[in-house]
């Protein structure tokens, strides 16, 4: 109950300090390609359920067709604004609203597509235990992680055999450790990885 009190108090003040950050992005993205601000994509919550997560959108519209993995730079359906996005993680924003709603937490593993959670095994799909996050220890420990993917001759096989079972492996040890404490430290380390690089 403590923890999602805190969701609530810090996504209602994020949105709220961050609203002109929003316009400035939506109108960025709206004059600079076709389609709209926003990108929703079907991912996998607390306790398996499926929920609409939100992004501003950075990919060309209809690029999911081709492949759910992404390879930064040299990736031609990321927009020229899509990949400032990425870099500066200002695409994730949006989930702001997915934590407010409940789907999310501030802290929490980050939330997979069904494609690759239906390759969880019996113990990695323990993550599936808490909310879903918008920050955590795996996702700064791999914050490169559409470079390392891009160096890669075969992405798919690297993020499904080396980079998803890294990840999880931090995020089960984030189940099992999980304290305000911890998540205070996952928040300051977020921010510095931002505001520092």
């Amino acid at each position: 109950m403590v923890k999602r009190a805190i969701d609530i108090l810090l996504s209602c003040v994020a949105l709220l300090l961050l609203l002109p950050v929003f316009v400035v992005i939506t109108l960025l993205v709206m004059l600079t390609s076709a389609g709209g601000p926003f990108f929703r994509q079907a991912r996998v919550g607390r306790f398996g359920r499926t929920f609409q997560l939100l992004k501003f959108r950075t990919m060309r519209i209809g690029s999911e067709a081709l492949g759910q993995i992404t390879v930064g730079a040299r990736d031609p359906r990321i927009t020229q604004v899509g990949y400032l996005l990425r870099r500066t993680k200002l695409d994730e924003l949006p989930q702001l609203i997915n934590v407010l709603v409940g789907d999310m937490s501030i802290v929490g593993p980050r939330p997979e597509v069904p494609q690759y959670v239906g390759l969880y095994t019996e113990e990695q799909r323990q993550v599936l235990m808490v909310r879903p996050g918008l920050t955590s220890a795996a996702s700064l420990a791999y914050i490169n992680e559409n470079e390392i993917l891009g160096r890669s001759p075969h992405p798919e096989k690297t993020y499904t055999e080396v980079v998803m079972p890294a990840k999880l492996a931090m995020d089960l040890a984030y189940v099992q450790e999980q304290s305000l404490w911890l998540d205070i430290r996952i928040i300051l380390g977020t921010a510095r990885k931002l505001l520092v690089g």
